[in-house]
Order: C-alpha cells, then structure tokens, then sequence
C-alpha cells in the first residue's frame, strides 16, 4: 500500500515545476501540529517522553571523563543546564579552524577530539544521540537561529538548491512534499512541513532515537535515490538549510514523532 501512496503521488507530481516558493513565516508550522492528541501528550510530559531516556543518558557521558586527556564535558563546560543553554539552536555553525559548517554531532566530536584526545562517536550511535539529546534540551522554546552567519551563505544556498533538486525513481523533490502538499497525506500518514525543530527525535516507527541526518536519508531511500552519507558536506548543507528555513521557530527537542 505505501509502495502503491508513493508511486501515485509521484504521477501527480513528476509533471509539475518545481516551487521556487518557501513557506511564508506565519504558514511555518512544527511537525508537533501534525500529530495525533495522544502523541502531543507523550512528547508534552517528560515522564512519558521515551527521548528522555537518552536524555539521562547524555547526563552520565557528560560527566564522564575520558580519552587520553581525561577529561569530562563538564570539565570544560560546566552545568549542560547553563553553558549549554540555546547552543543547539545556532547549529550547524560555522567552524573557523576547518573553514567550513559543522552540524551538532560533529561539533561534540570535534572536542572529543581536540580536548578529550578521544575517539569520535558514530554518527547516530547511542552515545551521539545521548549527549546531542542533551544539549539541545537545554534549548526548548529558544528561537533557531541556525544561518544567520555570513560566511555560512554558500553552504545555505548550496542546501536549497538540493531541497529542489529532484532526484531519485520517483523523480521527487524535498519541495515537492513539504513546500507544495503540506498538510495532505500519504499512506495514512500526514505530510508535514519538513521543520526540523525536534531533533534528535524518538520515532515511533523506528522505536528509537534518530537524528535529522537519519531523517533525510530515509526520506531519500523513499524516494529511490541515493542516501547521502552521514556527515558528507551537501548533508550538512541540507541541514543547515532546513534549520535556517526554520529560523525563528521554537526548539522542542528532545522531540517525539509518529
């Protein structure tokens, strides 16, 4: 059946431009207005909230120390609840030493590496997910302000260009879906928006947590194209655009998802 959603939407859409047209700032909603009344209530209440998990277990990495330097996240920076505070909102970021963006993840295995001496996590592993959980809870309800750098603007531009890009079997865009047929549905499921203001998020369909990164490969397989790896400069790119296209709206994260 979702095989048979995907190929229908795609005869509907593969004739159509594509939208050079963003979502104007008070049509921008959060894939939490999407969701069901019971969902909203499990993301609403921290005790029901399965991210939180991953949020507690942030807390003990956070304070761990190790690499050949050991030393702790908090060594350096303290309470994760203050030093920690609206940081998740500014990323991806630009990085001066390597000239380029970098997104969340690969900032906290930047100072695993250069203050830890460690080795870095896999991306979307346990551990990443844990500690990238925790710090961007310190930023619920703080506005996105991820893009706002100057020097980030050719890698803003370079992420719009792939949200248009079509691509894939079924010859779709990211446009297609979330600027063009929000608010519709495909094999049962709401078409959202694309905002990424929850992540990392716990996905009921995964039955885990995962990352934006995750997020956009799944909806690359889905649409039969060839996933971007993790990390590769056009998917930080793309994420940098989606939180800049979100600019001004609320975080949520740790978030939870259908």
């Amino acid at each position: 059946m979702r095989r048979n959603a995907l190929l229908a939407i795609a005869a509907l859409l593969v004739a159509l431009p594509i939208s050079a047209s963003e979502i104007a700032p008070d049509q921008r909603r959060s894939g939490y207005s999407f969701m069901s009344s019971d969902t909203k209530a499990m993301q609403d209440d921290d005790t029901a909230n399965p991210a939180m998990l991953s949020v507690l277990d942030g807390e003990t990495l956070w304070t761990a120390k190790t690499g050949a330097a050991e030393k702790s996240c908090s060594d350096c920076h303290g309470d994760a609840a203050m030093s920690m505070k609206g940081v998740a909102a500014h990323y991806p970021a630009f990085d001066a030493i390597s000239g380029v963006p970098v997104d969340l993840g690969q900032r906290v295995n930047l100072c695993r590496k250069q203050h830890q001496q460690a080795d870095p996590f896999a991306p979307d592993s346990r551990e990443m997910l844990a500690l990238t959980a925790l710090i961007t809870k310190q930023s619920r309800d703080t506005p996105i302000t991820a893009g706002d750098d100057p020097r980030l603007a050719p890698s803003v531009a370079r992420g719009r260009e792939l949200f248009l890009q079509r691509q894939g079997q079924l010859n779709l865009a990211c446009t297609n879906c979330h600027d063009d047929n929000w608010d519709k549905h495909l094999a049962g499921s709401a078409i959202t928006q694309g905002q990424p203001t929850g992540y990392p998020i716990y996905r009921l369909e995964w039955q885990a947590m995962g990352s934006l990164q995750r997020r956009i490969r799944g909806c690359m397989t889905g649409v039969r194209a060839q996933a971007l790896d993790f990390d590769a400069p056009d998917m930080i790119a793309l994420e940098l655009y989606l939180m800049s296209r979100a600019r001004g709206m609320p975080m949520e994260a740790p978030a939870v998802r259908p």
